[in-house]
């Protein structure tokens, strides 16, 4: 049986993850109390009995318990996006072809939502030389409240009270309507971004959060003359890539409107393209609590355990 410590469990990922893996039988639970889950040596000894141990932390904290791991057999799992783009840590998106690589390793980095959704897309293109490393590209991701963290999720469910998600009349403004955020273009996803896809420049990223709580759909534009083989080689590039079966999946899709929460409540993404050979739409969509957050970490965790990845997850 895995002994599993969960470090930073009443966040909200640290709960998303317990309720995936609270009916597995082959996961044994490292808990602390109340009184000493903030205990820097009942974290120690905790981290330090696990067999895999996810930190759901802030960054610092997150650097912070990496340094109280002694035991060279702890494997860990970092939900922050402290170690994302460090080379010691695997970036634990297996679809990439990294899942032997995370099989292997004892530091595992939970990729971003906002990134998950870019690096999927992007990703395959420059690996197979259809798109240049070298492009200027351009991202918008809209995503659910709770991506926000515990004082987003408090702003907008005390604005809604009892009502329903559907009433949206009950909400305030500027909680009523889409906020772009990060406009300064640094948020903390974009080092990664473009360090995982290879890409020589940073995406121009922009990000915006919804009235509604969970769910993402995160898009990127082309023009034709970025890529070789026009929109068919990316459909098929993508649809190779990933096939139409797994956690990450392609589909040909038709739609005119995509809900941005659809995949809410699912571990899955799915992955479409749009448009013509003069101008093509790229769309991911999955949770921002699943495939971005806490079911990309059950997933890493079924790989360091050598259970089959998709154990526990709702696809």
């Amino acid at each position: 049986m895995t002994k599993v410590f969960v470090d930073g469990s009443s966040g909200t990922t640290g709960l998303r993850i317990f309720e995936r893996l609270q009916s597995r039988k082959d996961i044994e639970f490292l808990t602390l109390s109340e009184e000493r889950r903030k205990d820097t040596n009942a974290r120690k000894d905790a981290l330090n009995s696990a067999d895999v141990a996810i930190l759901c932390l802030p960054d610092l904290a997150a650097v912070e318990a990496v340094s109280l791991v002694e035991n060279a057999s702890t494997a860990l799992i970092d939900t922050s996006t402290a170690h994302r783009t460090n080379a010691s840590w695997v970036y634990g998106f297996s679809e990439l072809g990294l899942k032997s690589r995370i099989a292997a390793s004892k530091r595992v980095a939970n990729p971003g939502c906002h990134a998950s959704g870019f690096v999927a897309l992007i990703s395959p293109l420059v690996k197979s030389g259809i798109l240049d490393a070298n492009s200027l590209l351009s991202c918008f991701s809209l995503t659910g409240y709770t991506g926000g963290g515990k004082a987003m999720i408090a702003e907008y469910e005390s604005a809604l009270g009892e009502a329903t998600f559907k009433e949206m009349s009950n909400l305030p403004l500027p909680l009523a309507s889409p906020r772009v955020y990060a406009l300064a273009q640094s948020h903390k996803h974009i080092p990664e971004m473009k360090k995982v896809c290879g890409l020589f420049h940073a995406p121009l990223f922009f990000p915006a959060v919804a009235p509604f709580a969970c769910g993402m759909e995160v898009c990127v534009g082309l023009f034709g003359e970025q890529v070789k083989g026009g929109v068919k080689a990316v459909s098929e590039c993508l649809a190779e890539f990933y096939g139409d079966g797994g956690v990450v999946r392609f589909v040909k899709s038709e739609q005119n409107f995509l809900s941005a929460n659809e995949f809410g409540g699912s571990d899955a993404m799915q992955i479409c393209v749009f448009g013509s050979d003069e101008r093509m739409s790229l769309v991911a969509r999955f949770d921002n609590l699943g495939k971005g957050a806490s079911g990309a970490a059950v997933q890493n965790l079924n790989i360091l355990t050598g259970v089959d990845e998709t154990t526990g997850l709702n696809l």
